[in-house]
């Protein structure tokens, strides 16, 4: 079991298109239990294989805070087959990550996604065209309207690449607003900005001002667009659809941890 997990561990820090790649040329494990349950156990609930206690690779029990999250996890490991496809168990990840390394590098990952707010998708505005620029306001313009009141400031939007610096005191409020989160909440708002591009969109999502569907509707503004104009790539749509994947479990860590 220990190599299993250091697989599902190690592939937490990579990107979700390259992990994909990866995870579907690697050879599989076989399933090697019968029943994936969770019970009660100090600081939380752990997950259990036919009675055995799920280890993070860091070797410590891997602990949920609670039976809704515990339970989500317990059903991908339910979930799988003959094999056992890591690619398919996204919270297993998260937690795994938040568990042996956010606990030790919490400010690191806070600076990551505060980065990730100073140069934010939805503040980057395309000019034409016209369509394209009128989806982005009806979309986005909702969002930075509604996390410049939450962190008592205002994003400056820019048209086109060019980078132009957020205020520091918007940029400390939002560092503030996130600082105080558990390590696990932490990696699942970190999986969310990175997969979006946008911490305005994650933080939106944890602070439940949007559902997951549409904060992933909003970061996609962009792509659909030209999907909608020159059709969509089968090996994009398959890496989306994984990406998808790893979104909504952020997105359920977020709502229910």
């Amino acid at each position: 079991m220990r190599d299993l997990l250091e697989t599902l561990h190690e592939g937490a820090a990579k990107d979700p298109e390259q992990r994909a790649r990866e995870l579907s040329r690697r050879e599989l494990p076989k399933r090697f239990y019968e029943k994936a349950s969770f019970s009660e156990a100090e600081g939380g609930f752990a997950i259990q294989l036919d009675g055995r206690v799920v280890k993070t690779p860091g070797k410590s029990t891997l602990l949920l805070p609670n039976e809704a999250v515990a339970a989500a996890v317990a059903g991908e490991w339910a979930a799988q087959e003959k094999e056992i496809n890591p690619g398919t168990m996204p919270l297993t990840r998260i937690a795994n990550s938040a568990q042996d390394a956010v606990t030790l590098q919490f400010d690191d990952v806070v600076e990551d996604i505060v980065g990730f707010a100073g140069n934010d998708a939805l503040c980057y505005r395309a000019d034409d065209p016209q369509s394209l620029v009128d989806t982005q306001r009806r979309l986005w313009d909702p969002v930075v309207d509604w996390a410049s009141g939450l962190l008592g400031g205002r994003f400056v939007l820019i048209e086109g690449v060019i980078h132009a610096a957020q205020p520091d005191d918007l940029l400390s409020a939002f560092r503030n607003r996130i600082s105080s989160e558990t390590p696990l909440r932490l990696a699942a708002l970190h999986t969310a900005t990175s997969l979006t591009g946008s911490a305005l969109l994650a933080l939106a999502v944890k602070e439940q001002h949007l559902n997951a569907e549409s904060a992933w509707s909003a970061a996609h503004v962009e792509e659909d667009f030209n999907i909608e104009r020159w059709g969509e790539d089968a090996e994009a749509a398959q890496i989306r659809a994984y990406k998808r994947t790893e979104f909504d479990a952020a997105a359920l860590i977020l709502e229910k941890a």
